[in-house]
């Protein structure tokens, strides 16, 4: 346990005080702390809650335990790892981020923050983290969580949300502390994930609760109202011909969601995917939510009895059911072929 010092702010030093008692120090990435797993534990906590991550961290760390693993791996291999938690250009970003490091960086991983931010999906916030979780150098931090403490701890009312996010940058470099850095980083991380919580915030337990500006406020504020955008839905129909244990998968280009991923043929007549061949044949309907809009997806299902060749510029491939965890493919996708 670090000892505390003098001459930071009373925020942090009260911050740094409950996570030395309360802090998540099980999380996996906080044991045995190296820049590289702190890089892709960041990457994957973006837009992402940490109970999600933790399956998905625990198995990319066993598959690729440093960055000497991964400099080996192919992008196809690292997006594998990331089916089902969604927002696959983080994973693009780490195969990129790897190659750079590996090819500007000379294999070694940056330590100073310039660099850092310079690598693909590493933004001022996130290089902060790792910069003061890996480094133990202060910098400021600035994700969802940490906002939402400095915006009530300082009682920002802010409409403009470039303005309020340029504010709460201010007051974030302000309150980060010189010592105590690597506690201070993950506390304030802890605090607005379980202590200031979006709704009901857990005022009487806060350790900032007598300098904090909102305090037992929050829920008497009249909430804004929220204008309800209804997602535009798209419709996507497969067609999914298989034996007993092998699957016909293309890998799809086009600039949108799912990119990269493998997936069944969207176009079963240039592909020549009949269903007079097929000996079996069944269709599922299945809604999916993606973030921006929702799926509504129409899959044939084409029993065959062996595989077969098919003439396509598209990259495709047979792939065995036990092989299905080494490529990239979305989680419905994934749980229809895993049920059939």
């Amino acid at each position: 346990m670090n000892e505390l010092k003098n001459g930071d702010s009373k925020l942090s030093t009260l911050v740094v005080k409950w996570y030395l008692l309360n802090g998540r120090k099980e999380l996996p990435w906080r044991k045995n702390v190296t820049p590289y797993k702190i890089w892709i534990s960041e990457i994957m906590l973006q837009q992402t809650q940490v109970k999600t991550v933790i399956p998905y961290y625990l198995k990319f760390i066993k598959t690729y335990p440093s960055l000497k693993k991964i400099m080996t791996a192919d992008e196809n291999q690292i997006i594998a790892l990331w089916s089902g938690l969604g927002f696959y250009r983080r994973a693009k970003n780490i195969f990129k981020a790897k190659e750079q490091i590996k090819n500007k960086f000379g294999g070694r991983f940056p330590n100073n923050f310039n660099d850092l931010i310079s690598l693909p999906g590493i933004g001022e916030s996130t290089a902060g983290a790792i910069m003061s979780i890996a480094f133990n150098e202060s910098y400021p931090i600035l994700d969802a969580n940490v906002k939402r403490v400095l915006t009530r701890h300082s009682n920002v009312v802010e409409d403009s949300p470039t303005k309020k996010n340029n504010l709460l940058w201010e007051i974030s470099r302000k309150q980060t502390p010189r010592n105590n850095i690597f506690e201070y980083t993950q506390g304030i991380m802890d605090l607005g994930a379980r202590i200031c919580k979006p709704k009901d915030p857990l005022c009487s337990e806060c350790p900032i609760v007598h300098i904090c500006g909102s305090a037992f406020k929050v829920d008497k504020r009249k909430p804004k109202q929220r204008v309800l955008k209804n997602k535009p839905e798209v419709d996507i129909n497969f067609t999914l011909a298989y034996t007993n244990n092998e699957y016909l998968l293309f890998k799809r280009n086009e600039k949108t969601f799912w990119q990269d991923l493998w997936l069944p043929s969207e176009e079963p007549k240039i592909h020549r995917i009949f269903k007079k061949n097929s000996y079996e044949q069944r269709n599922i309907d299945k809604k999916h939510k993606l973030t921006h809009l929702d799926l509504n997806l129409s899959i044939t299902l084409l029993r065959y009895n062996k595989v077969f060749d098919i003439k396509s510029n598209s990259e495709y491939r047979w792939v065995k059911k036990i092989d299905i965890d080494k490529i990239g493919m979305p989680a419905p996708i994934k749980k229809i072929i895993l049920e059939l």
